[in-house]
């Protein structure tokens, strides 16, 4: 599998590439804290793992007005 999405993949899945950086630093903060990975990966980096996830629908990005949940 692959290390890294290609970013026009990842930046299909969200509306902009802010959203793209907050949605994977939210996610690899979870999993630095002890959250579950959701795909499998070879790689330990939480950042590969987060873009992973997007790519592979596992994660969602939804923009609110007060930020990105």
């Amino acid at each position: 599998m692959m290390k890294q999405p290609p970013l026009e993949l990842l930046r299909d899945k969200v509306d902009s590439r802010y959203s793209l950086v907050v949605t994977a630093a939210k996610r690899a903060r979870q999993l630095l804290e002890g959250a579950p990975r959701l795909v499998e990966v070879d790689s330990n980096k939480p950042v590969t793992i987060a873009l992973q996830e997007l790519a592979q629908d596992k994660l969602v990005c939804e923009r609110t007005r007060t930020g990105i949940k």
